[in-house]
C-alpha cells in the first residue's frame, strides 16, 4: 500500500510560498459546508476544493464529526495524488493543540454561538489568521476584546457575513445608492430581525441530567459558559443565547454598510411596540421590523427608507419606489464601498497581502453590537443612552451589567 505523508511546509499542489495551511474548528453542518462545499461557499469542493489551500487539521468535540472529517480530507488529497492514501490531515478534540501548530496559517471557526469570541481571541493569540461564523461575539464587552486582540496581534479576521461579497452585489448596489443619496435623505431602515444575545440558560442547571456520550466531550462544549448538566436536548449551538443572535448578523450587517457607520453605532436603544428601536446621531431610526407590506428584506437583507423613495434588498431580490432608482448610475465624485466578488476567496487575498477584509473586526463588532444593543432593550423595555465610542450605558449600572457575563473558571479572556 503507498501511503504518503504530507510534512510542514510541503504541498503537492502549489509552492510552499503560494499555499495557505488551514484548520477547520466545528464540523457540524455549516462547518462541514465550508470545508467541502455547501449552498453559502460558492466554490465546488469548498476550501478543500482550492488549490492554495492545504487542510492540515480539523477539531470537534464530537468524535464522530472529526473523524469524518479527517477522513474526507485524507481521502481527496489521496485522490488528488493518485495514492491509496495521504496522511495530510490530523483530527483534534481540543483546539488548543490545533492553534499551538506553527505550521497552521488560519482557522475557520463555526461554532456553539458561546465560543465564536472566546475561540477567536484565544487564535489571533496564538497568530492565527481567523475567518469566524456568526455570531462574532455574544455580548458586546467580548466584541470589543476581540477588536482588541486581533489588533494587538495584527491578524487579519473575516466574519462570515458573506452578503457583501455574493448574491450577485445586489447588497453592494443597494448600499451604493443609499449612501450617495439617491432616495434622498435617508430617514429609516428597516431590519427585519430581533435582536438577541447571551442568556445563562438556568431552567438546565435544576435537571439531573443523563450520561454524556463517550464521544462527546461536554466539558469543552460547555467552555467559558456557566456550567449545566447534559440533558440530550441542550447540545446544540445556541444553548446560551436568546433572540436571533445568528441569522440577525445578517440583516444588520447590510444596515450598517448602508448607512455608512462601519465604525460607529447608535446613540440610543429603546423597545417600541414590540420591537427594538435603535436611533444615530444622524437621526437614521433603525427598527428589528420589517417594512409594512414589503417582503423584501426578509432574506438577510433590509430596507432603506429616504425622503424621495425606498429601496429593499435581501439575498433573492432588490426592490426601489419609484423603480427608477434602481437604473440610476454612480457619478464621477460619488462613493464606492469595498468590492469583493468572493467572501472566502477575500479571506485568502487578505491572508496573503495583510490587507483589510471586506467584513473586518471592527465592521463585524459593530453590526454585532447592534443585535446585542436590540437584546438589552428587549429585557429591560425601556429607552436606553449608548455612548458608540466608550461602548457603555452612561450612568446605567443596569443595562451596563447586561454588556458581560462571568465567565467559568479557567477561561478568562
Amino acid at each position: 500500500t503507498q501511503v504518503l505523508t504530507l510534512f510542514p511546509y510541503t504541498t503537492l499542489f502549489r509552492s510552499p510560498s503560494e499555499r495557505i495551511t488551514m484548520g477547520f474548528i466545528g464540523l457540524g453542518g455549516q462547518g462541514s459546508g465550508h470545508l467541502f462545499g455547501g449552498a453559502w461557499t460558492y466554490v465546488s469542493g469548498g476550501y478543500l476544493g482550492r488549490d492554495e489551500v492545504q487542510v492540515l487539521g480539523v477539531c470537534d468535540v464530537r468524535q464522530e464529526r472529526r473523524e469524518s472529517a479527517l477522513n474526507r480530507v485524507n481521502e481527496h488529497y489521496a485522490s488528488k495524488a493518485g495514492a491509496s492514501s495521504y496522511a495530510s490531515c490530523t483530527a483534534y478534540r481540543d483546539f488548543r493543540e490545533l492553534l499551538a501548530r506553527p505550521d497552521i496559517d488560519a482557522v475557520l471557526m463555526a461554532l456553539p454561538f458561546h465560543w465564536h469570541a472566546p475561540m477567536a481571541i484565544m487564535a489571533a493569540k496564538a497568530g492565527k489568521d481567523i475567518y469566524s461564523e456568526k455570531p462574532v461575539a455574544l455580548t458586546i464587552e467580548e466584541g470589543r476584546l476581540l477588536v482588541e486582540t486581533v489588533r494587538r496581534y495584527g491578524r487579519v479576521y473575516q466574519a462570515g457575513t458573506q452578503q457583501r461579497s455574493e448574491y450577485d452585489g445586489k447588497f453592494r448596489r443597494a448600499c451604493e445608492l443609499v449612501r450617495n443619496g439617491y432616495i434622498g435623505k435617508l430617514k429609516e431602515v428597516y431590519a427585519y430581525r430581533p435582536g438577541g444575545g447571551f442568556t445563562p440558560n438556568l431552567q438546565n442547571v435544576s435537571s439531573p441530567g443523563i450520561p454524556v456520550p463517550a464521544t462527546f466531550d461536554w466539558d469543552l462544549f460547555i467552555g467559558p459558559a456557566p456550567w449545566q448538566p447534559y440533558t440530550g436536548g441542550n447540545g446544540h449551538c445556541g444553548v446560551f443565547a436568546f433572540g436571533d443572535p445568528n441569522w440577525g448578523p445578517h440583516h444588520y450587517d447590510a444596515v450598517q454598510w448602508g448607512i455608512g457607520a462601519d465604525r460607529t453605532g447608535p446613540i440610543e436603544a429603546s423597545f417600541e411596540d414590540g420591537h427594538s428601536v435603535l436611533r444615530y446621531e444622524s437621526g437614521v431610526v433603525v427598527r428589528a421590523s420589517g417594512y409594512p407590506g414589503e417582503r423584501v428584506g426578509d432574506v438577510g437583507g433590509a430596507c432603506f427608507v429616504g425622503t424621495e423613495g425606498r429601496i429593499a434588498v435581501d439575498r433573492d431580490n432588490i426592490v426601489a419606489d419609484p423603480p427608477s432608482i434602481l437604473s440610476q448610475q454612480l457619478g464621477p465624485n460619488d462613493e464606492h464601498v469595498y468590492e469583493s466578488k468572493s467572501h472566502a476567496g477575500n479571506f485568502l487575498e487578505c491572508v496573503r497581502t495583510r490587507k483589510r477584509p471586506i467584513c473586518d473586526v471592527e465592521t463585524a463588532h459593530r453590526a454585532m453590537s447592534l443585535v446585542l444593543l436590540g437584546g438589552i432593550a428587549m429585557q429591560l423595555k425601556r429607552k436606553l443612552t449608548w455612548d458608540p465610542v466608550r461602548e457603555k450605558f452612561p450612568k446605567d449600572e443596569e443595562a451596563n451589567r447586561l454588556l458581560s457575563y462571568a465567565r467559568r473558571p479557567g477561561w478568562q479572556v
